[in-house]
């Protein structure tokens, strides 16, 4: 059963509205950014939290993170229609209805994201759980995102909220370690992202999105993806300056010259293969910090 045909009028089943309704959560991001939060957890020096308070932090960040993620979707249905890697998007086909009880769905569950991390941890945690979904949700998509090229940029901030939501649970004072993650989570977000938009450039130009690579062309994209990881590989390194272990030392080096190469080369020659690269070295990179981060913070 394919979108055009719940189009039509056909009652899809339950298993493919679920399939639906998850999709429209971005699920598979909001796993990331919870990921970050328990990281910044684990990484930030306190009294340990109890299981209980472990699973509301990690519930309360993806929870808040899918509702942007829906909005962001509600909200840009118009224009996801425009482009090859989003129309086939609930929305857009209409197997999903984009009605008004939708932002009552999202609203409530951004509601009760927060609230359960005020009532279960402490109001800092809570407040950066709201900001991670605000950023995201509305500086991102409903301000930045149509308008200006450093969208993304700071946009970024939403991963960079559940970073220090994890370690305010622990301690709201933040040290520099919670500090210095969500700095790395932020200037992660834009050679990420710009990858992938230098290889989707004319799917954004179509839309009359100003992506980066859409406002000033591909190759020169490019060379700001190159200075920007490396910015993030130096970043990625001072935690060692504050107390990160040897682990997160070593999966920050070998995830950072790996970015470093992927982006060097797309610098050299900008293509669709070359942008793809450096996208999934991106993604190499940050787990592969991340999982360090998490092993020192365990074993500490």
């Amino acid at each position: 059963m394919n979108s055009t045909t719940l189009a039509q009028g056909a009652r899809p089943s339950p298993a493919h509205t679920a399939r639906l309704v998850l999709g429209l959560f971005k699920l598979r991001i909001g796993v990331m950014i919870m990921v970050t939060a328990l990281v910044g957890l684990v990484i930030t020096p306190g009294a340990a939290l109890s299981l209980a308070q472990v699973a509301v932090l990690a519930l309360a960040v993806l929870g808040a993170s899918a509702s942007a993620g829906a909005f962001n979707q509600y909200y840009e249905y118009d224009t996801d229609r425009l482009m090859a890697r989003t129309r086939t998007r609930a929305f857009v086909t209409g197997a999903l209805r984009h009605s008004p009880a939708w932002l009552l769905l999202i609203g409530g569950l951004l509601a009760v994201s927060v609230g359960a991390a005020w009532w279960a941890l402490n109001a800092s945690a809570a407040l950066y759980t709201f900001l991670g979904a605000f950023f995201y949700g509305v500086v991102y998509t409903v301000w930045l995102k149509r308008r200006s090229w450093t969208n993304i940029v700071i946009g970024g901030l939403a991963g960079s909220f559940a970073v220090l939501a994890g370690g305010a649970a622990v301690d709201p004072t933040l040290g520099p370690l919670p500090l210095l993650l969500a700095l790395v989570l932020f200037l992660w977000t834009p050679p990420h992202f710009w990858s992938l938009a230098i290889a989707n450039r004319a799917d954004y130009a179509a839309a009359g999105v100003p992506m980066l690579p859409v406002v000033v062309g591909p190759e020169r994209a490019a060379r700001v993806v190159f200075a920007s990881t490396v910015a993030l590989v130096v970043a990625s390194l001072l935690p060692g300056l504050f107390g990160a272990g040897p682990v997160y030392m070593v999966g920050a080096a070998a995830g950072g010259g790996f970015f470093l190469l992927k982006s060097w080369r797309l610098a050299r020659d900008t293509n669709r293969k070359t942008a793809m690269g450096s996208f999934f070295a991106s993604l190499v990179q940050l787990s592969l910090l991340l999982v360090g981060a998490t092993i020192d913070g365990l074993i500490r």
